[in-house]
């Protein structure tokens, strides 16, 4: 995903810097399932590197807005594994 095409959505900026960063990986075999890898400095690190993204107006995120979006998607992620490879 190219940050330069999502710049204005908050949930794909947020996706970009917590994959970047490796603080979350999508499953090889189910790209729909959103995977928490669970080190703290990679986490640490999206939030700082979503920061810096811009909106395509030149203004930046509010950073609330970033941490709660980041909680919110990491809740949403399966932890350490893809459930759905689990199952079978």
């Amino acid at each position: 995903m190219s940050v330069d095409l999502h710049r204005d959505d908050l949930a794909a900026v947020v996706r970009y810097a917590l994959e970047t960063t490796r603080a979350t990986t999508v499953c090889p075999f189910h790209e729909e399932v959103l995977i928490r890898v669970g080190d703290d400095a990679a986490e640490s690190h999206a939030l700082e590197l979503a920061k810096r993204i811009t909106k395509s107006d030149g203004s930046t995120w509010d950073r609330e807005a970033l941490r709660r979006e980041i909680g919110r998607q990491l809740v949403a992620a399966a932890d350490g594994r893809c459930p759905r490879c689990e199952a079978t």
